[in-house]
Formats: structure tokens, sequence, C-alpha cells
């Protein structure tokens, strides 16, 4: 496949401004750059624009890090409207490498059988897709020589077993602002075994631990702005500074980054500072491997006496029982301003098309659950 013939209309064109994934009229009067939709972690939906020339120097910098060149072949099975996929086409396109795309509906088997045809070499997946490599069992071809993770953290248990089934897997730090990966494994930690630690800046960016620890960014690959809806029309908000403040805090070590979580999901109970994701890990940890990190949620609501509490989502294909005796072990240990208040089964954890939990209608649900 030709990579540019993914590219939407107006790319080529410098001065249009391009809405990724709408197909209605261009709001007048903006900034001519890229646009990726985004609800970010408040909900608050709103568009990250990025320059053409920062997209090309992200994907450049991917390429050198994973060893991508003309001969190369990018397989995606990322949404393009999303930066990580689109990311994967400016990366052929720069290194003058084959592309392929998977179209149909995911399919962990199929996928498999698509990518050991194409001969690929390179891809980015997200953590739900390579849990289900490790769900069916399927080996990687043996021309893929990476595979970058984002959009979330692999578990130490699910990277191991993709890399027993020679999954060549390699945690990445990234996010819309920054046009795709801040940080990546390098391809030599294939041969150690996997963790999601630590993670080397690519050479595009600098990073400086800011107040109260939250990651600091700055580089050409840096988004330039916020397109924002509100009653009186759209608008645009100018970054401002050099340093992007991110989300999340973590810890530098050189050139080496360690994510701690996200900064603003931590919330108080009874005053004392508690991260759902950290519980909702210690709650699959003590289930003894009879529940998936990808069948349960722990979300916060909030709660007139304690400021917050904690509710456990879970999939209805976890028995009860399971539930049950789970939470029985963790609440031996835990203390009590970290104790799960209710539990809720749905069909399915509500996901976007990239397989991240989503925060607004998980908190809906919560909140039904205890009211």
């Amino acid at each position: 496949m030709e990579a540019g013939s993914l590219m939407p209309p107006g790319f080529r064109d410098e001065d249009a401004p391009v809405l990724m994934g709408e197909s209605g009229d261009v709001p007048r009067g903006i900034p001519a750059l890229v646009y990726f939709k985004t609800s970010g972690s408040s909900g608050e939906p709103k568009w990250i624009g990025l320059s053409r020339h920062a997209l090309r120097v992200s994907a450049d910098a991917v390429n050198r890090h994973l060893g991508v060149d003309a001969s190369s072949l990018w397989a995606l099975a990322l949404p393009i409207e999303h930066v990580g996929g689109f990311g994967v086409i400016v990366r052929a396109i720069g290194a003058g490498c084959g592309l392929a795309r998977y179209e149909p509906k995911w399919n962990a088997p199929e996928f498999a059988k698509w990518l050991a045809a194409l001969r690929a070499t390179h891809l980015s997946l997200v953590p739900t897709q390579v849990h289900d490599f490790v769900a069916a069992g399927l080996h990687a071809p043996a021309s893929l020589r990476a595979l970058v993770v984002g959009g979330g953290c692999l578990s130490v248990a699910v990277g191991r077993a993709a890399r027993e089934l020679g999954w060549p897997v390699l945690a990445s730090y990234g996010m819309t602002e920054a046009g795709s990966q801040i940080a990546t494994q390098g391809l030599e930690l294939l041969d150690s075994p996997y963790s999601p630690e630590p993670l080397g800046l690519l050479p595009c960016w600098e990073a400086r631990s800011g107040s109260a620890g939250r990651i600091e960014i700055r580089g050409e690959a840096l988004f330039r702005g916020w397109l924002k809806q509100d009653k009186s029309g759209w608008r645009f908000e100018e970054r401002q500074g050099d340093w992007f403040v991110t989300s999340d805090s973590g810890i530098l070590d050189g050139r080496e980054l360690r994510i701690s979580g996200r900064a603003d999901a931590l919330v108080k109970i009874l005053g004392e500072l508690v991260d759902p994701a950290e519980v909702q890990a210690e709650i699959v940890a003590a289930s003894a491997g009879g529940i998936r990190e990808r069948e349960l949620v722990v979300v916060a609501v909030d709660d007139a006496r304690a400021g917050k509490r904690l509710v456990l989502i879970h999939e209805q294909s976890v028995p009860v029982a399971m539930i049950e005796l789970a939470l029985l072990s963790y609440h031996a240990k835990c203390p009590g301003f970290r104790r799960i208040s209710a539990a809720v089964s749905v069909d399915e954890i509500p996901r976007s098309a990239l397989g991240k939990p989503l925060g607004s209608e998980l908190s809906r649900i919560a909140k039904e659950a205890v009211n």
C-alpha cells in the first residue's frame, strides 16, 4: 500500500487545517495544523493541534530509534484519526518503506495470520491487543523486529508471556500533545526479560521533573495549542512557553524515564492520597491469576463524608465468587481508606477505539451503583 494514499486530502497543503476523523466543514480562521480529537483525563472534548513539521520530527525519531529503513514494513492496526495510528503513516512515508493497513474488525488470530503473510517488521499496538495474542497463544511472525506498545502500560506478566510467544514488545510513553512517542524502550532490551521500565527518551525530546513530580517535556514535536468549542463557537488556545506540563508523574535518571502514574488520577479518601489504578492492580494480583487485568476497573466517586469512595466495575464473564474471593484477600491487607465500597458487573468494560477504558461512562456506572 502507498502510505500517502491514507493521508487526508489537506495534509499536503501546508496552509490548510485538518481535523482528523471529521468530514464536515473546517472552522474558519484557525491555524493550519493537523488536529486530533481527545477527551483528555477530564472528559472535556478538545482538539490537539500539531504542525506537519512536529509530526515528521516525531516520526523520524521513532524510525531511527527502532532501526526502520527503506526495506522495513510498518503494519497499521490502529485508527488513523488517533495520533498513534496516523504516526505510523508518517513514519512509513519518512522512511520510504512499505505500509500495510489491517482494515477488518480487530480479530487477534486473523491479524496474526495477516501479519505473517505480510512479513511485517514493525508494529504499534495497545496493551489490549497484545493481551489478545497472549490469551489465544498466538506466535509472532519471525519477520517482526519491534512491537511498540502504547496507550497504556503493558503489565510484566502479559509482556513476558508475549515475549515467550516471540512478540518483540517494547514499552513506550507518549501522548497526542507530543505527536506520539516521548520515550520508548530500545531494541537492545529484547534480550532481557520484559519490564515496562525504564523508558529511554527519544532524541527529539527533553524532559524534567516539575512541581509535585509532574513530567515536563520540550521539543520540536510538541503541539501548538488546543482547539475548543463552546456556545460562542470555535476558539484556538495557543500553548504558552517551551515546556509542557503533562498530567503524569515520574522519575528521570539521565535520559531514562520511569512513570509513577497520572498525577491527576490521584484522589483523596479520608485525607489519604489513593491511586485507583494501583488498587485495581492489587485486586488483580490478589486473585492469583483468576482475574485478568482488562476484566475490571476501579473508579472513584464522590462521597459526602470520606471525600471519595472506590467502586469496582467488572465484566459479567468474571464469576461473582472470584470477585468476592479477590476482594476478601485484598481487604485483609489494605488500610481502611483503600477498601472497595461497592462492586458492579457490566456486560463489557466500555472502551475507546484504542482499548482505553472510557472514564466518563465508567463514572456514570459507578455513581448509579452507589446511589
